[in-house]
Parts: C-alpha cells; structure tokens; sequence
C-alpha cells in the first residue's frame, strides 16, 4: 500500500467518524511513533513527518556519534565511523538522522498499524459521545427505534450513535415497532463497562417541560416560567406556571386558543392529562389551585409538619382525589404537603350567590372571590378575615366592605 493510499484510507475513515483533520492527523503521530518504538525501543529518538495535504508521510530515526567501540544500544548510538560514511563533517555528540523507508516498514507492520489507530478512534469516539450528550442532558432528542428487547430499547441518533430508553422511562401506552421515530430526553449519561451509556426518558418532568418550551414561543422566551412540574406518567400532570408580565395570562398562553398548544403535547404524552395553574408563594391558595377540578370550602395548614386539611362539599371530595388517586397525590408533590380531604357535613341553606351581590360590591372583586373558590356569601363568611387576606390579593379595607354587605344581607 503507499503512503497516499494510507492516508486516503485513515481520512475515509476520520469522515465517518467526526474527527478532525488535525486530531487525525495526531493521532496518525502518535500510533506510528507507537510502533517504531516498539521495534527500536522506547528510548528511540523517532519523528514523525505527515503533510496532510500531499498525503506524505515520513519517519525519521535519530542518534548520538559516540567514539568508535563505546555504542551500547545501536537504536540509540551510532559510532564516529559509521556516522562518516553518511557525512564525513561528523562529530561526536552530533546527532544522525536517518529515514526509515516507509514502503517495506509498511508492509511488515500494516496490521500492527490499523489495529492500533482502530484501538486509538474508537477511543475518541467514545469521548465524543460522552461529552456530546453529557452537554445535552435535559434537552428533547428524536431517534429511530433499533431494537425491542423486554427491558430498555435501543434507539439509533442521527449519526447512528446508540442510545438506550430503559421500560421504566417509557409511559405505560408507549408501543413502538422497529424504524418508528421517537421523541425522548436526554435522562443522564454513564461510563458502563468502559463504554458511554446514554440513557432517554419519557417520564421525567424535564421531558414535559421542553415539551412546553417546544409549543409555548413564551415559555421558549421566558416571558412564562414553569415553577414545578409533578407527574404520573401516562395518567395526569400538573405544572404550576408564573408570568413577571402582567399582559400575559400564563395558563391561557400555555393552553393556547381551544386548546392547541397543549393539545399536541398530550397526544405526545399518550393522552396524559395535563393541568396547568397559576403558581403563587401563597400557599393556602397554592393548594387550591392544585386541587383543581375540585372546589375548596376550608383548608387549615400544619406548616411546621407539612400537612393540610381541606374540607369541602361531599360532591366535591370525588375530584379532589381523582382518578386512581393521582389528583390528590400530585397536588401533594406539586405543593409539598401531605393533604387530607374532608367532607364539609355542615349545609347552609341560608346562602346567596355572590353574583347577587353585584350592585353593591364590583364585579372584579367578585371574579377574584371566585379565583380562590368561593362563590356564595356563606362560604366568604366562614372563611374569614384572615383566610381572605391570605388567600386572595385584595387589600383588607375591601375585605372588610365586602364582609360587611354579606353580614348585613344574610341578617335580614
């Protein structure tokens, strides 16, 4: 083989393999000084010359003039006589440099040669996947489904690389057959058995909220911030979101008209139902909303323990706690309290919706009322002027006007 048909070879292969033309060409160096040492000695004084652009490639073999009969290595020292037979101007402690021809070194080390830069890419290769994906962790991947085995599937990029979803990372629906083209996250990265491992999730909270960044231009902005997203993968999720600007509704820009940014979310989850709140400090209210569908009478908070009661309508304890559950078990990991739902036994009959109320108390007080979930007189009245003063954001002297017309109304 010659040395430009070599060089084309290893270049061939450096395009498959996404290394660069200087990275090839040191390692080209670096694994036929390997060899030469190999066969001279590790001590040998041995250069490498490569120009990548001609495609040539020379090795140079130097060594020490020492007087005549005082050579201990003949790889290392060349005696005064030997050295003047190349040029006679020689002196000891001078240096000769001879070339090793490159046509018979080649064909007697060929294979040493290819194993060694095999051994050297496959290496780098193995960098290169680590530190590519390392970077990407927590970013949305799309591969195309390889093969299905009982625990984990693997799922070839777009350069071919190898990456693994185990079955724990995939929804309870997900069905995929060979050559399906699959979305997923970069879940984390592992060194197994001296080899990169890149593991994919469509489970993890991090693969629904760049889902949102993919569908929602604000969130991709950050002109809405996801605070905290909780999930039963498959089942039901809830993302609590907030807008620093006041002209953006957060929940509706997530929902989209009818509906339409998270319709295609959903369906990418499996049909997964997903509830998007307002997020708040306020925590009373915080659980509220996390209880969503479900309307809230009264909640009493053990902030020390992290437990809440909640009570609430008999009609209403169904859907705080959800299908299987999820409802109730998510609103507890969504706000950090373990929550209790309790029937509210005590029927008012004597109560009036607050719409009644619409000549003597305006209607945006009214709406930020039923924000919090209450809707009648009574139910603004039991909570009280505390509760009120915490939960919503009306200033206490409208607080106290609006406690004053419902007394007043529900005495006559």
């Amino acid at each position: 083989m010659s040395t430009v048909n070599l060089i084309d070879s290893f270049s061939e292969f450096k395009d498959l393999k996404n290394i660069d033309r200087v990275t090839m060409m040191g390692i080209l160096e670096d694994v036929f000084k390997g060899v030469v040492k190999k066969k001279l000695g590790e001590e040998a004084n041995v250069d490498v010359i490569i120009n990548p652009d001609k495609g040539d490639l020379e090795i140079w073999h130097s060594r020490v003039i020492v007087e005549d009969g005082f050579s201990e290595d003949d790889n290392l020292d060349i005696e005064l006589t030997e050295a003047r037979k190349i040029d006679p101007d020689f002196e000891v402690g001078e240096e000769v440099s001879n070339e090793i021809p490159i046509h018979d070194f080649l064909r007697r080390n060929i294979l040493s040669i290819k194993q060694n830069l095999q051994g050297r890419i496959m290496e780098l290769e193995k960098d290169h996947l680590y530190n590519k994906y390392k970077e990407r962790v927590g970013e949305i991947i799309s591969g195309e489904v390889y093969q299905i085995w009982k625990r984990e599937t693997l799922i070839l990029d777009d350069e071919g690389n190898e990456l693994i979803m185990p079955k724990d990372q995939q929804i309870k629906t997900d069905f995929f057959k060979k050559g399906d083209n699959v979305r997923a996250v970069v879940w984390k990265v592992e060194m197994y058995n001296n080899s990169p491992r890149v593991i994919l999730s469509r489970t993890a909270p991090e693969f629904l909220e760049k889902l949102f960044e993919q569908e929602v231009p604000e969130v991709a902005d950050g002109l809405i911030t996801i605070k905290r997203i909780v999930r039963e993968p498959g089942e039901r999720a809830k993302v609590a979101v907030e807008s620093y600007d006041d002209r953006i509704d957060p929940v509706g820009a997530c929902v989209g008209m009818k509906g339409s940014r998270i319709h295609g979310i959903v369906r990418e989850l499996r049909n997964e139902n997903i509830d998007v709140i307002n997020w708040t400090a306020n925590e009373p209210l915080l659980i509220q909303r996390a209880l969503s569908p479900a309307k809230i009478g009264n909640i009493k908070l053990d902030e020390p323990n992290k437990r809440a009661e909640v009570y609430m309508k008999p009609d209403q304890v169904a859907l705080a706690i959800g299908k299987g559950g999820h409802n109730i078990k998510l609103a507890g990991r969504l706000t950090g309290y373990d929550i209790d739902v309790y029937r509210d036994s005590d029927e008012v009959t004597d109560d009036v919706d607050l719409d009644e109320f619409s000549d003597e108390i305006e209607t945006w007080i009214i709406d930020e009322l039923k924000k919090v979930g209450l809707d009648t007189a009574r139910s603004v009245l039991d909570l009280g002027r505390e509760e009120l003063v915490k939960r919503t954001d009306l200033e206490e002297e409208t607080i106290d006007d609006v406690l004053r017309v419902l007394r007043t109304e529900l005495a006559k």
